[in-house]
């Protein structure tokens, strides 16, 4: 490699770095403390735009490979998964709110259905989009192998998730977010990805931990 070519390329690392720092760092950082609960929906939907035209520019980048990889016969991690996320669940809003236990699909089942039936495309798929595919299609090669990339992939889905003020959320976005990386970066699987996503929220909302993923909640659990 000649000397111009080490340049540009060093000079094509540092952009990707501070891109990526933007986007996983800044940008949460800067909703957390100056962002208006009300304005959140509207952050997302543009950082899901910017997420879709860097994945045209990014070089490599095949949207077929999202339909690629295993998911149904992956079908012991999904079990396993839902499991220890339903016990999670229900051993943490029995000890910081019981009265919230399956309080929404018992009383607010037409509320509860709704969110069953949106949250998987609303807000689980472009959170993976986000989070899992522009991160490591764009950005994987900036860490020094798999198991970094995936440690800084869950520690940057919990941190955008801290706008929530509060830690239950941080710290159940960044449990799962090891399991939705390992799952994309691990089995190359968005669609495998994108079901334990879908089904972590699914739980969450259900057993009645759903108040600290709530943006007109901020600031009051």
């Amino acid at each position: 490699m000649t000397s111009v070519s080490r340049s540009l390329e060093s000079g094509r690392r540092l952009r990707l770095t501070l891109e990526c720092a933007a986007l996983f760092v800044g940008l949460p950082v800067v909703m957390a403390v100056a962002v208006s609960p009300y304005r959140m929906r509207d952050v997302f939907i543009g950082a899901t735009v910017v997420a879709l035209v860097l994945l045209i520019f990014t070089p490599g980048f095949r949207w077929r490979s999202l339909v690629e990889g295993p998911i149904l016969r992956e079908w012991r991690a999904i079990l396993l998964f839902t499991l220890v996320t339903m016990g999670i669940s229900a051993a943490l809003v029995l000890w910081l709110s019981p009265e919230r236990f399956l309080a929404m699909p018992r009383h607010m089942t037409e509320l509860w259905l709704r969110i069953m039936i949106w949250y998987p495309f609303l807000s689980a798929l472009p959170q993976e989009i986000i989070y899992r595919v522009l991160f490591f299609e764009r950005y994987g090669p900036l860490f020094p192998g798999r198991r970094w990339a995936i440690a800084a992939n869950a520690a940057c889905f919990g941190l955008a998730h801290l706008f929530y003020l509060n830690w239950p959320a941080v710290l159940l976005t960044t449990l799962g977010g090891v399991v939705f990386a390992w799952a994309y970066a691990g089995r190359r699987s968005f669609g495998l990805a994108f079901l334990l996503h879908m089904l972590g929220g699914q739980i969450i909302f259900t057993f009645g931990l759903g108040i600290y993923f709530y943006h007109g909640a901020i600031g009051a659990v």
